[in-house]
């Protein structure tokens, strides 16, 4: 599929001299979930930001649809949702006076089937007509997403659209979210829930400190930096690992009932017969054993620090 959002040599320097982000190059196709991950203040609300015009970028271009933000401004902005963090609308108003407000401001017809659409995906059509401000923490965000998405966006932004919200509600997310992707509409979010990333995005990027560390296919990721962990739980504690067993390097866990051994699925010899051997062989009895794939979560943990403790 053609890019729809093409983001060249973005970044942002404040004047105290804070870079914020460092130059980012991406491409995000039509109908793709993508997901930015990053701990707080690595740059993803700031890189948002930029693309949907509340900041200013001090060098480098963003395309949407083929619309230069800066040059085609009103066109480029149009074809963007965004559902900031910070729940952002009149409190007095109600859910159908805000997303038909929302989609008149973008310069789009009036069209009341589209926003009870809108407001019926999302279980707002009972609170169509109640105030903003008696609605439930929950209700609220849901609102803020019928604002992104009663103009009809072909992008839409979710900057941790569920942070706070309850399990039911999440859920909702996930499902209204593949919707969205069914209907061509590219989604890129930021989630500090890794089962979030792992569960809808199709790519995923790591920022870390504003730089944009690795962008990769969510599948080819788990496979390339993924590692299975094998747990072997002994009956009688080790008070430390015998010398014979370095070439494996274990760890010992668990007060010493433990043993675990990482290793690379895809390896062919990976060393695990000749461990066992190797224990069967020093006399250390095995009462049970199991193995773990690496999740996302470990990756992006490991991403991370490995970058941070690369840094001068």
């Amino acid at each position: 599929m053609s890019a729809i959002l093409k983001i060249d040599n973005l970044g942002k320097t404040y004047a105290s001299g804070l870079q914020a982000l460092k130059p980012v190059n991406l491409e995000i196709a039509q109908g793709e979930i993508f997901a930015l991950l990053g701990p707080n203040g690595a740059g993803k609300t700031t890189l948002i930001n930029i693309v949907c015009g509340i900041v200013t970028a001090s060098s480098g271009s963003v395309s949407v649809d083929g619309f230069d933000t800066v040059r085609d401004y009103r066109p480029a902005r149009a074809r963007i949702g965004l559902v900031p963090q910070e729940l952002v609308t009149d409190m007095f108003e109600t859910p159908w006076a805000t997303a038909t407000f929302s989609r008149g401001l973008f310069g789009r017809a009036p069209d009341p089937g589209h926003i009870e659409r809108t407001l019926r995906e999302l279980s707002l059509w009972d609170k169509r007509n109640d105030r903003i401000q008696t609605l439930s923490g929950g209700m609220k965000r849901r609102v803020m997403i019928a604002k992104a998405l009663a103009h009809e966006p072909r992008v839409l932004f979710l900057d941790e659209p569920t942070a706070g919200v309850d399990v039911e509600l999440r859920r909702d997310m996930w499902k209204l979210v593949r919707r969205l992707r069914d209907t061509g509409v590219t989604v890129i979010l930021t989630t500090h829930y890794i089962d979030e990333a792992e569960e809808m995005a199709d790519r995923i990027g790591v920022i870390s400190k504003g730089e944009l560390i690795v962008v990769e296919e969510k599948a080819r990721l788990m496979r390339k930096l993924g590692r299975r962990q094998l747990t072997l739980h002994l009956p009688t504690p080790l008070a430390a690992l015998p010398a014979e067993l370095s070439r494996w390097q274990l760890e010992l866990r668990q007060e010493g009932t433990e043993l675990e051994y990482s290793f690379d699925a895809h390896e062919e010899h990976n060393g695990i017969p000749a461990l066992l051997r190797a224990l069967d062989e020093l006399g250390i009895a095995i009462s049970d054993l199991n193995t773990r794939q690496t999740s996302l979560e470990d990756i992006f943990v490991t991403l991370v620090h490995g970058r941070a403790g690369a840094a001068p």
